[in-house]
């Protein structure tokens, strides 16, 4: 793959290299959209603990984070190759992931307490790889341009990539679960070469997911082949990419300084409230999804289509954003999307176990309102990044980044403990039918909570300070200071 030379000028990338940084998001989401929609279920109804240890354990494990991924900003910041600071991790970390992510979702046969400390031991080297590959990819944004306005653009080719994945993920892990953990002989009646076209509308349907299946085998091997995908697509990202921003000349390394510099600026810290309490409402929200349809709608079937509607609703949105945001302050479309989304999905505590169009049509309109703003939210981190470098003379992307990326590793720990808590406190018990009471956990998990939790933080980000005027300023000031310096 071959990458477009950037017009130095303008600030500009071409199409090939934005479309090969896209494919680093697809590769990750293969792992993100499975936590944020399946790792729980999987836990609590493949893997046999209860969903108050699950959550508990999301908690937990972030404190590996609190330390890992600060460490890995400022060693990607201070990594020197030729290939760059952060690109070379994309190929370094991919396979160990790969392998990581089959460790995760594999069910050993051991007592509870044992299958506990596995499923910790296992989800924290996961995250831990995760951190390796996704802050120096998340970085990787930062240093490809200087130009605000391109970075928006670079940021929703990388969420096409993500969503396009999505679907995938979304839609077919359950069926690829079952799929892989049937007997040979059951797969035999039904060959894919020979009749392509049935074999897919049996894949699909609702008797499909009813047949016999060893789902804990499935569902380790379909994250091995989630992998292997990943491992090439990383590998294509580093290929197709180049990094061009550097840092200020003779910049010092300084940990303490560098948090200083972070600190001092009143935009980081409000995206990382943001972000904390936004991803907290999508994974609560994703998560219950499989126990709402499962035991409330009880069209399990149906699940995979909910989620995939979830996701094109996203993309589209995702490809509407940069023309929308080259007429509107990025600020503005942020707290509207957020917001406006938050309220709609208010509205599932409305829908009856019979109105699936209701369902569906709340599901689409908030996703797309809410899509605008996924781009923008790490457009808006790299802004932060030159914030921090405008007030204190220090650019330091890598750790902006690893905060980023470990502000929204919180929201996922969170949101699954909000979710664990919530189960576990409404009397959840799984495969069995649910209590009315249990029932109302589920659906205020599916409606109030996540959707008062997007409201907040449209809220909280009338106190982010960096809007378009702004960002011209910054970069003109930047560049000059490197011009004279």
């Amino acid at each position: 793959m071959t990458t477009t030379p950037m017009n130095e000028e303008a600030g500009r990338l071409g199409f090939a290299e934005k479309a090969g940084y896209a494919l680093g998001d697809a590769a990750s989401n293969f792992y993100w959209k499975t936590f944020e929609f399946f790792i729980i279920f999987f836990y609590t109804d493949i893997f046999g603990i209860s969903a108050g240890t699950v959550g508990t354990m999301m908690l937990v494990t972030r404190v590996v984070d609190a330390v890992a991924d600060p460490v890995m900003g400022t060693l990607a910041d201070r990594t020197r190759t030729r290939w760059g600071h952060f690109r070379p991790y994309l190929v370094w970390f991919g396979l160990p992931l790969a392998a990581a992510g089959v460790l995760t979702f594999t069910t050993p046969a051991l007592g509870q307490g044992a299958k506990v400390v596995y499923a910790y031991v296992t989800y924290c080297l996961l995250m831990l790889l995760y951190t390796a590959v996704n802050i120096p990819y998340s970085a990787l944004m930062g240093v490809m341009t200087p130009n605000s306005k391109e970075r928006t653009s670079l940021a929703s080719f990388r969420f096409v990539g993500a969503f396009s994945v999505a679907v995938l993920v979304q839609y077919c892990t359950p069926s690829l679960a079952q799929w892989f953990g049937m007997a040979p002989a059951l797969r035999a009646q039904h060959s894919l070469l020979a009749h392509p076209g049935a074999w897919i509308r049996w894949f699909l349907s609702k008797d499909f997911l009813a047949l016999p299946s060893d789902l804990a085998r499935g569902w380790q091997l379909t994250m091995g082949l989630y992998g292997l995908i990943a491992v090439a697509l990383f590998a294509l990202c580093f290929l197709a990419t180049r990094e061009r921003v550097a840092p200020p000349a003779g910049q010092d390394p300084d940990l303490r300084g560098d948090f200083r510099a972070l600190m001092g600026s009143r935009a980081f810290v409000v995206m990382i409230v943001v972000a904390v309490a936004m991803i907290s409402a999508f994974v609560l929200k994703g998560s219950v999804s499989a126990y709402y349809f499962k035991y409330y709608v009880h069209r399990n079937d149906l699940l995979g289509p909910f989620l995939v509607s979830n996701a094109l609703a996203f993309l589209a949105a995702v490809m509407l954003a940069p023309p929308v945001a080259r007429r509107f302050d990025k600020k503005v479309i942020f707290m509207a999307a957020i917001g406006v989304g938050g309220a709609i999905i208010l509205g599932f505590w409305f829908a009856g176990p019979g109105d699936i169009a209701w369902i569906f049509a709340l599901q689409i309109l908030s996703s797309f309102v809410i899509g605008f703003n996924s781009p923008l939210l790490w457009a808006m981190f790299a802004d932060t990044a030159d914030d921090a470098e405008w007030r204190s003379g220090r650019r330091n992307t890598g750790l902006v980044f690893a905060s980023a990326i470990f502000g929204t590793k919180i929201g996922l720990a969170v949101g699954a403990w909000i979710t664990g808590i919530l189960l576990t406190w409404f009397g959840y018990v799984a495969n069995v039918d649910q209590t009315a009471r249990s029932l109302v956990g589920i659906r205020l998990s599916m409606s109030l909570f996540p959707g008062a939790l997007l409201i907040l933080s449209a809220l909280l980000m009338k106190l982010y300070p960096l809007d378009d005027r702004m960002m011209v300023r910054i970069e003109k000031d930047l560049k000059d200071r490197k011009s004279q310096a």
